[in-house]
């Protein structure tokens, strides 16, 4: 294990411990929109904390191999699929997407908010290419990331770029130019930015705006 894949995986395990065990969130608005109707095929799920989105999957009839960096995030997440009777559908596995991403070929990839505070510089565009990479020929994938933080967020420090406890964000071109789609090889169903109303932990509202890609392989290709 790199030094770089320690401090990743110690400081996404930290997050998930202080969430707690019992506690199971939503599946991603952009997934259900985005992937309900498809015919269910093979899936893989990029940075799958506690299993939400993969259990949607496989609740849809996909098989879904679900992957994080975080050791406390898969072994909850592999409760959380046992307690919705879906765990045969599931392959959950420990990966640092950076220095160990998943082999194989799928017909849905989905990258949903994958932002990291400790990512190298170019780390998350090189996950991003090495998720194209895995779509197979009429496949679909499915890359959504914050484009902004809500209104209500504290505002940088003067003299900042990045907030030092928050995610960094991608504008929609960045998101676009990282993947390095190859023209004639894509199908583009939407590529648009989303604004949706969000509710501080004080109960302030506020509003925050997503980036939403969603590309189809073509087959053959």
């Amino acid at each position: 294990m790199t030094d770089k894949t320690q401090i990743t995986r110690e400081f996404w395990d930290k997050l998930h411990d202080s969430i707690g065990t019992g506690v199971q969130r939503d599946p991603n608005r952009y997934l259900i929109s985005e992937v309900e109707g498809l015919a269910p095929g093979s899936a893989l799920d990029l940075g799958c904390a506690q299993g939400a989105d993969a259990i949607w999957l496989a609740h849809d009839g996909w098989r879904v191999t679900a992957v994080d960096v975080s050791d406390i995030a898969i072994e909850r997440a592999r409760e959380n699929a046992t307690r919705a009777g879906l765990a045969d559908r599931i392959t959950f596995a420990r990966h640092d997407l950076a220095a160990d991403f998943p082999e194989g070929s799928f017909d849905l990839v989905s990258a949903q908010f994958l932002h990291s505070p400790v990512a190298a510089p170019g780390e998350r565009e090189q996950i991003l290419r090495r998720a194209a990479g895995a779509v197979a020929p009429g496949g679909h994938l499915l890359v959504v990331s914050h484009q902004s933080v809500p209104s209500w967020h504290p505002k940088l420090p003067e003299g900042l770029t990045e907030h030092p406890i928050n995610l960094t964000v991608q504008t929609p071109a960045e998101n676009i130019a990282a993947l390095r789609l190859a023209d004639g090889e894509w199908q583009t169903i939407r590529a648009e930015t989303v604004a949706i109303e969000v509710t501080s932990p004080a109960g302030e509202p506020g509003i925050r705006e997503d980036h939403l890609l969603h590309y189809r392989r073509e087959a053959g290709t």
